[in-house]
């Protein structure tokens, strides 16, 4: 893309025809002139041309694509969730220096005193006991958590990052419209919308001198290692799991922080230690980035019912083995009936009032706000107060008396910002989520943020659940920044081997292996099947048994898309949990094959030939681009563990002496894929030994159960645990004799019974390495044949 071409006044002109918000703007002021700090970006775009911005709208739209950005909306009206496209949109949301820099130093200050109150209200309880904070707040409220009740009192922080959620007023100052400090999400998204944006303007961010990401993130990065004290372990980032809303965002963070992308279930709480599941054992863990709720986190001593926590989280907690940031209970401190009585907590707590106002002191009653009762354009107090009116005064004692009674206010209407819709600069109402982050100097302000934009021109909502669009933030600067990456050291480089593999993680990428080869194997048995109907012969026993087996893999019945379908999501799904482990190239290629299996238009022919091609480009993206360690050996044994079982298992089926000689040595051939290297082989003609050999027991044949056993043991002598010189585990002994059997055989021993026996051989070594490593035996349901 080349550089736009300076714009005149027209052009600028041209780019705002039709622009006309009717409240206060971010672009233009109440004239209609373009604001200062906003002029370089337009007139770029408008020197860009209306094809050249679609080109470059179109780079950052491709790159969220193949990032494989998303979020989930929570039943969309069809009963279940589903995932969309990230709704980026164009053009960033730019604030001037001198403004945010006023911001920074209000929200450091809102930070410090919201450290301080959580600390008091989980230690001394001052601000209660002194009559500043009603008690009923407290002790009513979900988010106080009593087993935690004394954590404030050893001094260390409670809160280590939070979100703020800003909006600007008619009269152009910043209200605080909420505080998230539960485990507040955007900052990764935030970081993509750069990333994006960057594609769409490489040159502009430059020019205009836009504040970077990297430093904030490498302060907080290095805050946590910091509290690792004696544990060499790295820290880990508690996510919920895949369903939840921002899951990319948590395995996005914790892969570009270098930090372990953790469950639950990958921790186990020993007396007072938390350890973290690993495939070579147990390995200790002391610091947490909580990005699950608190009555989640611990199913022992907060919600009974949560599946996704781990037991004796909270005691490990108390006994000051586990930093958690942010603690537990943190969440107290979005409780809006706090925002009434904020003017004298803070007082009482910083010694100071706060610089930044929070627009729901107008209708929670303090003395101060009451004054501004009436101020707000198009504020309203709710029904908590019968026959309230903007001019009356709250009754005294009612807010003490119903805590409860400080219900969701009417929001004042918020300033607008433009977008980009169908070509034409539109205004949209936005929101802007700020980060900060505790360092050992205090609190830092991450320079931008998360843009959140009304997706209709009337919409108040900017909600991401409600159809909301999101943009870049640009804090402009008056000089550049140096160029900043988390990868940088002044030290000198060493390669360092990943660290211990979490159980739960192996344990997925060994089932993800299983079921896309899975999903392969079936999609050859329905190509196969689909060719012999294609002949002039009429049913015979051959065909009745791939229909069997068809049937086993995929469901009843004649269509076999639905079945492939939901092997298809199966392995999507199993991907989807350990999106922090392999390419986001990986992840598109099993996105594509479940777009391919939705496709009405697809023949059945081209439909098998297209799955087989994107299959073999998932196994090949693996093998090619996936970090050859502890990680891929697990996903590589799963698959070829699951190919040489089905091989045996379809083996089997179709050698039985029932179904007689015609087409059986064909088929076996054509499953096996091994179809021309017969022909090079050998003669056209085919000779059931002959065949029997390549397929079964040719070990220089991929597709054969001798080539595979081999490869599974292989594999197997580099997992954790197996150094030679050890005494053989199960596992390892099972796979010795199934080598050694399909070493020693002949063609002419090979039947269905001999390939049973396999069967049970490598599902027994499924069990075994399950058992070892997983803590599990059979994480999911097995394959037809599997066990027999």
């Amino acid at each position: 893309m080349g550089h736009a071409q300076p714009a005149g006044a027209g052009g600028v002109e041209t780019l705002l025809a039709g622009y006309r918000p009717a409240l206060r703007d971010e672009m233009v002021d109440a004239r209609g002139a373009l604001r200062p700090h906003y002029r370089p970006l337009i007139e770029a775009l408008a020197g860009f041309g209306e094809a050249e911005r679609q080109a470059r709208f179109g780079s950052a739209a491709q790159y969220l694509r193949e990032a494989g950005v998303f979020y989930r909306v929570y039943d969309p009206g069809e009963g279940e969730d589903e995932t969309r496209a990230w709704p980026l949109s164009h053009p960033p949301l730019i604030l001037e220096q001198g403004e945010w820099q006023a911001l920074e130093t209000g929200l450091k200050q809102r930070a410090a005193y919201l450290e301080r109150l959580l600390a008091d209200l989980y230690g001394e309880r001052r601000v209660v006991r002194e009559g500043l904070l009603p008690s009923t707040i407290l002790g009513r409220n979900p988010e106080f958590l009593r087993p935690l009740a004394r954590q404030g009192l050893p001094g260390e922080p409670l809160i280590r990052f939070i979100g703020v959620d800003l909006g600007r007023g008619a009269d152009g100052r910043w209200w605080v419209l909420g505080d998230r400090t539960q485990a507040p999400s955007g900052a990764g998204f935030a970081l993509e919308n750069r990333v994006a944006t960057a594609k769409a303007f490489p040159e502009l961010s430059g020019e205009m001198k836009v504040r970077r990401l990297a430093g904030f993130f490498d302060g907080f990065r290095r805050s946590l290692l910091a509290l690792n004290g004696a544990h060499p372990t790295k820290v880990g980032l508690l996510s919920p799991g895949p369903h939840n809303e921002t899951y990319f965002e948590h395995a996005y963070l914790a892969r570009y922080l270098g930090f372990q992308l953790l469950e639950g279930g990958d921790l186990a709480v020993t007396g007072d230690e938390v350890a973290l599941r690993t495939v070579e054992g147990p390995a200790p863990l002391s610091v947490l980035w909580r990005r699950l709720d608190a009555d989640f986190a611990d199913p022992l001593e907060l919600f009974s019912g949560s599946a996704i926590g781990t037991p004796g989280l909270a005691r490990a907690v108390r006994a000051g083995k586990l930093h958690l940031v942010n603690a537990l209970g943190s969440g107290l401190l979005e409780t809006r009936a706090l925002l009434a009585y904020e003017g004298a907590l803070a007082r009482r707590l910083t010694g100071e009032a706060l610089a930044l106002p929070t627009i729901a002191t107008w209708w929670c009653g303090t003395p101060e706000a009451l004054a501004h009762v009436g101020r707000a354009p198009g504020l309203t107090l709710r029904a908590a107060f019968p026959g309230l009116s903007a001019d009356d005064p709250v009754p005294a004692g009612r807010l003490a008396d119903d805590p409860a009674a400080l219900v969701a206010q009417e929001s004042a209407p918020l300033s607008t910002a433009p977008v980009f819709v169908e070509g034409r600069l539109e205004p949209r109402a936005v929101s802007l989520r700020v980060f900060l982050a505790r360092g050992e100097a205090g609190w830092e302000v991450m320079p931008g943020g998360f843009a959140r934009l009304s997706d209709d021109a009337g919409g108040s909502s900017v909600s991401m659940q409600g159809g909301g669009r999101t943009a870049d933030v640009w804090v402009v600067s008056d000089k550049p920044e140096a160029p900043l990456t988390l990868l940088a050291s002044k030290d000198r480089f060493h390669r360092r081997l990943p660290g211990a593999l979490p159980a739960r993680a192996a344990d997925n990428l060994y089932w993800l292996g299983r079921q896309t080869e899975r999903t392969e194997i079936a999609v050859r048995l329905a190509r196969l099947a689909a060719a012999r109907r294609t002949g002039e012969t009429g049913e015979t026993a051959l065909d009745r048994r791939l229909d069997e087996l068809l049937g086993g893999l995929l469901g009843a019945g004649e269509d076999r898309r639905p079945g492939l379908l939901v092997l298809a999501r199966t392995a999507l799904d199993i991907a989807a949990r350990i999106r922090d482990r392999f390419s986001p190239d990986g992840w598109r290629a099993l996105s594509e094959i479940v777009e391919l299996l939705q496709d009405a238009s697809l023949g059945e022919a081209e439909l098998h030939s297209r799955l087989l091609m994107q299959l073999a480009g998932f196994t090949g993206l693996v093998r090619e681009n996936m970090y050859q360690f502890t990680g891929w050996r697990f996903l590589e044994i799963g698959r070829q563990l699951e190919r040489g079982l089905m091989t045996a298992h379809v083996g089997s089926r179709l050698l039985d002496p029932a179904l007689g000689e015609e087409g059986v040595c064909e088929a076996l051939l054509e499953f096996a894929d091994s179809r021309m290297t017969y022909r090079r082989r050998f003669s056209v003609d085919l000779h059931r030994q002959a065949v029997i050999d390549l397929a079964i027991l040719d070990p220089l044949n991929p597709r054969s159960l001798a080539f595979l056993a081999n490869g599974v043991e292989d594999i197997h002598a580099r997992l954790p645990g197996t150094a030679r010189g050890q005494s053989v585990e199960p596992a390892g002994r099972r796979l010795a004799r199934l080598c050694v059997r399909l070493r020693t055989a002949e063609p002419a021993e090979i039947d269905a019974a001999f390939l049973a026996r396999v069967v049970g051989d490598f599902a027994d070594i499924s069990d075994h390495l399950a058992e070892r490593y997983f803590g599990l035996a059979r994480p999911m349901a097995a394959p037809s044949g599997e066990g027999e």
